[in-house]
């Protein structure tokens, strides 16, 4: 009974906030168009879901301050979490494929958010490059460096593309730390347990202390710092060792057999 609640609460509440959306676009600041899916939308899904979300480290939200937050992935129900976590106007860097969802792709590229084409590395660079350029007119910005959501709540390995950006636009990174929510509402299913959320946001990593191309380090940096706080937070953690995504891979390392077998 609750699933189908969720899905029509999900479904019909998504409809009603994007004309808002639009309209706040005609006679508003982009700031109040963001604030809708923050303050209006979020609240309800989560309700919805029966989450009862935790915050800690908020200190380290600086909205003054153009930052990258960089989280764990668990459930698509993260999204709303984070929009309440992260009270700032940030912009997602999304897979490309989510401009075909209906309502939510429309909203992401309304309000300026950047597609990443990972099938195609040129379009991809370009779609990082705009990013950095974002980010260096004081925008901030959300992502998942897993590239997916983590099926048994681990924590899997990150792209290496994401630190680059970080690294090109000289910015802070944020590490946020999410568990609970894969529980809650498990990768590719709408089956509902309610629970608690729990959301840590760690304290800015200086990227200018890590050389200019060394992505892999920095992605290492932060990931240890989100399986740490995952572990603290009741999570699985994640494996320190497997690290770093294989190329044009989701959730597998680049050492894996599955890496190894393709070179």
């Amino acid at each position: 009974m609750r699933k189908l609640f969720c899905i029509f609460v999900a479904g019909a509440w998504t409809a009603v906030c994007f004309p808002f959306v639009l309209l706040s676009m005609l006679t508003f600041t982009p700031a109040i168009t963001l604030w809708i899916p923050r303050r209006m939308w979020s609240p309800v899904l989560l309700w919805a879901g029966g989450a009862k979300l935790e915050v800690i480290g908020q200190e380290n939200v600086d909205p003054k301050r153009p930052t990258i937050y960089v989280a764990n992935h668990q459930s698509t129900i993260d999204i709303p979490a984070h929009f309440l976590a992260v009270p700032i106007p940030f912009r997602y860097v999304a897979k490309s494929q989510l401009k075909w969802v209906p309502i939510i792709g429309q909203y992401l590229w309304i309000t300026g958010n950047i597609f990443i084409n990972r099938t195609n590395r040129k379009k991809a660079i370009a779609s990082l490059d705009r990013a950095a350029e974002k980010i260096r007119s004081g925008t901030s910005i959300f992502l998942y460096p897993e590239g997916t959501r983590s099926s048994d709540g681990r924590v899997l390995p990150f792209k290496k593309g994401p630190f680059a950006l970080a690294l090109k636009a000289r910015v802070p990174i944020c590490p946020v730390t999410i568990e609970g929510s894969g529980a809650l509402m498990p990768k590719s299913t709408w089956n509902i347990t309610p629970g608690p959320i729990r959301v840590k946001v760690g304290k800015p990593i200086d990227t200018t202390a890590f050389a200019e191309d060394d992505r892999e380090g920095l992605a290492r940096a932060v990931r240890a710092v989100i399986i740490a706080d995952n572990l603290a937070l009741g999570g699985k953690g994640g494996d320190p060792d497997d690290a770093v995504a294989a190329a044009g891979a989701e959730g597998v390392s680049d050492s894996s057999p599955q890496a190894l077998s393709s070179i």
